[in-house]
């Protein structure tokens, strides 16, 4: 114990890898401030660095806690998230880019807070808990059912919102922590196989060769005859699911989708996004046009260029260099995060950090990919360096616990040494 106590216990790696990433957030936050006319991004920096305060207290307050406590709590945990989402369908108000939307509470006129990030965690928590009291890994669709569940509900509440950018990570999650558990991949694309027919329904031919693709996998691995044929008759309904999905989209929505395959459509109004985005990262070459002189932001040309398309921003003043480098403090963050999940002392533990990881990971996956159009614009913020209270308070929570994971594991090997 006193060996503990007098080198520390803290992760510095990841203390190091989080104030990097939330430090060059910052940076581009207020850089994304600096136009030639009025724009809403000035002075989002300094609120930027007070939420970042409260992230410290909070990942402060998470890591003095039990894990047992948490472990025991989630639950609970879950349960309440719940009930805010409920709450936000039936008085929620929308903000910014996604103001037709209902993923704010209010009190007063007075945003508080996105409950869907409270709801990522509980997430997280409550699929550790269940998985981690599994004797062995699932091996079967019917061992996922309730996995699925603890994932589908929060996914469908905010989907509701409608917020599909936010719906995505509760996938993300739940597929990250399923792997971790020790779910064969098979088993993972069979559950993903739905999805995977209902994007590719848009394409007759595509639709037809991913089929005959699914029907020799299920041959070749040999499924149960049961689990087999429903997987085929679902994945065969989703053709006809894509037709009542798009006719149950909004105008808006559809639009979103029409632009992500073809920009140039609507380039003046649904497009207009995505083209501005590319054009921003194409100037800016290998080494940018320099902090604080994008002509796409200084012009305001580039849309939400605080929040949702920050990424742009680096792309333009920092060119391909400065996106290695933040790319490169993600992937630091990743290996550090699973490092800790690898040596966590239990298996809740363990899962509770790779869920952060998926977390993490999926944000940056869709963040980037709309940035640069290869996925729809979803309006999901960039880890550390979208402005933002919410998700920087989640992500610093998430990140103290697993610095609490992080500490218990050191606190073990030393004792055990």
């Amino acid at each position: 114990m006193m060996r503990v106590a007098s080198r520390g216990g803290i992760d510095r790696q990841l203390v190091w890898a989080v104030l990097a990433l939330t430090t060059f957030g910052v940076l581009m936050v207020y850089s994304a401030g600096q136009t030639d006319v009025p724009s809403v991004a000035r002075g989002a920096w300094t609120r930027q660095l007070g939420w970042a305060a409260i992230g410290i207290v909070g990942a402060a307050i998470v890591f003095r806690m039990n894990f047992r406590i948490l472990e025991w709590a989630a639950p609970g945990l879950y349960a309440f998230s719940l009930l805010l989402l409920v709450l936000t369908l039936l008085v929620g108000t929308g903000a910014g880019s996604a103001a037709s939307s209902k993923s704010w509470l209010s009190i007063g006129g007075i945003r508080i807070g996105q409950p869907v990030e409270l709801a990522k965690i509980a997430t997280i928590l409550l699929l550790a808990r269940y998985l981690s009291s599994l004797r062995d890994p699932p091996t079967s669709l019917r061992q996922l059912v309730t996995p699925g569940l603890i994932a589908g509900v929060p996914f469908l509440l905010v989907m509701r919102q409608p917020d599909l950018g936010s719906a995505i990570v509760f996938v993300g999650i739940l597929f990250a922590m399923l792997y971790w558990a020790g779910v064969a991949p098979r088993l993972l694309l069979l559950l993903a196989s739905p999805a995977v027919s209902l994007l590719l329904a848009a394409s007759p031919s595509w639709w037809v060769a991913w089929m005959l693709l699914l029907f020799l996998l299920l041959v070749l691995w040999r499924s149960y005859v049961a689990e087999g044929v429903l997987i085929y008759v679902v994945n065969s309904a989703m053709g006809v699911v894509a037709i009542v999905v798009w006719n149950r989209l909004k105008d808006y929505q559809r639009q979103r989708l029409i632009t992500f395959l073809n920009p140039e459509s609507d380039p003046i109004h649904a497009g207009y996004q995505a083209i501005q985005s590319k054009v921003a990262i194409g100037s800016g070459g290998l080494f940018g046009n320099g902090f604080l002189n994008g002509p796409q932001k200084r012009l305001a040309f580039l849309p939400e260029q605080y929040t949702d398309f920050i990424f742009a921003v680096v792309g333009e003043e920092l060119g391909f260099a400065g996106v290695l480098v933040a790319l490169a403090l993600f992937l630091w963050l990743f290996f550090t995060l699973l490092r800790i999940a690898r040596r966590a002392t239990d298996p809740f533990s363990s899962l509770v950090v790779f869920g952060v990881l998926g977390l993490f990971f999926t944000h940056l996956f869709e963040n980037i990919g709309m940035t640069i159009n290869v996925m729809p614009i979803t309006g999901i913020p960039l880890p550390f360096f979208s402005y933002g209270g919410s998700f920087l308070l989640a992500a610093s929570l998430s990140i103290g616990l697993a610095l609490r994971v992080a500490w218990d594991s050191r606190l073990s090997g030393y004792a055990d040494g």
